[in-house]
């Protein structure tokens, strides 16, 4: 992107209900430091977003309150890129990341009348599951942030946002940077990682493990076989059921996740053992996706 990119401002079609605060506070939450920045007052977005036509930086404004399904929605929208076909591809991601073509209806159908999840349903309808700008990316940052609290896990996915920006010599735009790319953190030392990340070995082996993956051509977005993806995550060295689920709700968009191991659910759940969780969540089959997205919120995001 040249100094002077021009501005596109649009406003972009969301399917209702559409649950807006949550959204806003799993942004508040997540948002990663040199990805992304999220306003909690105003309700702007910005991305950057690095496309094969060029890089774009997307910003978004959210509602500041649910809007119900009797109501249309538009979001207003600012597009800086040098090239017309970048605007597209990112304004594609950001409805991707965001869930704005999402409908509820088939889910919350069969969620409405469960005795666990129906009243949170009922309470906010139109729940979004965000997704991924970049599958590849959000994969490489959920492996890191595994096992740690949220707090922790940003700062972790900052620092290595940091350190491959700096090895991609790209330039910030707008004070974003690019990605991070797979194929350079899978070639890094590990010694070189680990001191830059400051984590244990056993996590920089499970992050170089999957940055190799995906260099080879592994797929993680939602046009991906789930089963055969989430059996391809699995066989990787240092990641386990939680870390799959999780990214299969947010990558590859599976409807059916469950992370039963997750401590904010089973919170939400009253503190079971994951087994029983699992059991339970046998009801909500074959939206369990859904249903975790709702209890998260509730213990979370509400």
């Amino acid at each position: 992107m040249n100094a002077a990119p021009s501005e596109t401002r649009i406003r972009l079609d969301v399917t209702t209900p559409f649950a807006a605060l949550p959204l806003r506070r799993f942004l508040t939450a997540h948002a990663v430091p040199g990805l992304e920045r999220f306003g909690p007052g105003s309700g702007w977005w910005t991305r950057r977003v690095d496309t094969p036509s060029g890089t774009a930086v997307v910003t978004v404004r959210l509602p500041a309150e649910d809007v119900p399904a009797v109501r249309s929605l538009t979001l207003p929208t600012i597009v800086r890129a040098d090239e017309h076909d970048a605007v597209e591809a990112a304004v594609e991601a950001v409805r991707r990341a965001l869930a704005l073509d999402e409908s509820t209806d088939a889910d919350d159908a069969v969620l409405v009348d469960d005795p666990e999840v129906g009243p949170l349903v009922r309470a906010r309808p139109g729940l979004r599951i965000p997704g991924a700008v970049d599958p590849a990316e959000t994969a490489l940052l959920v492996v890191l942030g595994q096992q740690v609290s949220l707090a922790a896990a940003r700062t972790l996915q900052g620092r290595l946002v940091a350190w491959t920006a700096g090895m991609q010599r790209s330039a910030a735009v707008d004070g974003l940077v690019p990605s991070p790319d797979p194929a350079i953190v899978a070639e890094a030392h590990p010694a070189e990682l680990r001191d830059a990340l400051r984590v244990p070995v056993q996590r920089v082996r499970a992050i170089q493990s999957l940055a190799e993956a995906l260099a080879d051509g592994l797929d993680v977005g939602p046009g991906a076989d789930i089963e055969s993806t989430r059996r391809a995550l699995l066989d990787l060295p240092g990641i386990g059921p939680w870390t799959v689920d999780y990214t299969a709700m947010r990558t590859l968009r599976d409807p059916d996740a469950f992370p039963a191991s997750d401590l904010v659910l089973l919170g939400a759940l009253g503190r079971p053992r994951p087994a029983e969780a699992t059991r339970r969540a046998e009801a909500w089959r074959p939206h369990r996706s859904r249903a975790t997205m709702h209890l998260w919120t509730a213990a979370a995001y509400a």
